[in-house]
């Protein structure tokens, strides 16, 4: 085994790449990056731009390159054993983030209709495959989900799976409200906020309505989010410039054995994001005082309770609201929800389902 800290990195796309980049420029103890991914020419690339910016910023940053695809079969079993990584970082997907954007054909509607939680099976196949490797391996090394946590975390729980908490979302807008209001000191803000909130700041400042997310400055809460950030706006297209990039310091903790604060979703399964706080390899909720931790957690769990994709105890996964209204119209097993038991079977169905509305255009 390596003696410097080792995060396995799966996935070559635009959010793998913005974490390892940031990862590259900002590192500042000897750090090896092992990169899975199974577009070969792309793995490469993104290995030599990476120590390119290694050697930029000066950072003793390493990047290892392996070719792998995760569809088959022992292939995270194989990662993990050659890797041996302090930490895993999965952020790979067999759904694109393109389709947050797009509106061109049937199944884009319906996501645009339902919610993103329309493709959680998609989102969770890839990551709870390595999460069951780490779990027949015994392994202790800490898993951060970059799949839609939110939702997919609370199915890896389910399926009886390790998962410290993801990246993104509650941290998009936790960040950019920090940098709206100059705090230099971002233990100054905490946001609560679930991964349906980012809608309303893609809009004009004037169509924002409904729910907000509840942010608190010097534990003093925000009566008018919507009003006091005003001028913040994010992009139509996934924002990943500052999501791939907000989890970069928590990883960089967690490889390193330091401690940390900051904003995740999905931490150990939860439903929505948080403000937490890492020490010792674990991470816990950091909330203002004027908030227990069980009525966090409820304030988040509405949402998808409300419309979306909701695991009971019972281990069943059941699809609410609008999104199972419009899954009804084309396939009403689908919308029947499943037992976490069988996404792989119900991946499969959602599959041709996609197809089939890709087709319609």
């Amino acid at each position: 085994m390596t003696t410097e800290p080792t995060i396995l990195l799966t996935g070559t796309g635009a959010f793998a790449a913005r974490i390892l980049f940031d990862i590259a420029a900002t590192a500042d103890a000897p750090t090896r990056v092992f990169l899975a991914g199974r577009n070969r020419e792309r793995l490469q690339w993104l290995k030599v731009a990476a120590g390119a910016r290694a050697a930029i910023f000066n950072t003793p940053v390493t990047v290892v390159a392996r070719e792998s695809d995760l569809l088959a079969e022992g292939a995270a079993t194989v990662l993990l054993e050659e890797a041996k990584p302090n930490v895993v970082v999965q952020a790979a997907s067999v759904q694109t983030s393109s389709v947050i954007a797009g509106s061109g054909d049937a199944w884009s509607r319906l996501v645009a209709e339902g919610g993103l939680s329309a493709t959680a099976v998609f989102q969770a196949l890839l990551s709870s495959r390595v999460a069951a490797a780490m779990t027949r391996s015994g392994s202790a090394t800490l898993l951060i989900n970059c799949s839609f946590p939110d939702v997919v975390n609370g199915l890896i729980k389910a399926l009886g799976h390790q998962v410290m908490c993801g990246m993104g979302n509650v941290a998009i807008l936790s960040n950019v409200f920090a940098a709206d209001c100059n705090l230099t000191d971002r233990s100054r803000i905490k946001v609560l906020a679930h991964y349906q909130h980012l809608g309303a700041w893609r809009r004009p400042a004037e169509a924002r309505s409904g729910s907000a997310p509840r942010v608190w400055i010097d534990d003093e809460e925000v009566g008018d989010v919507f009003g006091r950030f005003r001028g913040v706006k994010l992009t139509p297209e996934p924002v990943i410039d500052i999501s791939g990039a907000s989890g970069v310091p928590m990883i960089l903790a967690l490889a390193q054995g330091r401690s940390w604060a900051g904003h995740v979703p999905g931490p150990y399964g939860l439903p929505g994001g948080y403000p937490v706080h890492l020490a010792d390899g674990a991470l816990v909720l950091n909330l203002p005082p004027s908030v227990s931790r069980d009525e966090a957690i409820a304030w988040n769990a509405r949402f998808e309770e409300e419309n979306g994709l909701v695991v009971g105890a019972d281990r069943h996964a059941r699809y609410t609201g609008v999104l199972r209204e419009r899954l009804a119209q084309h396939s009403p097993a689908l919308a029947e929800g499943f037992d976490v038991a069988d996404l792989e079977d119900v991946h499969g169905a959602m599959q041709e389902l996609r197809e089939r509305l890709q087709r319609q255009g």
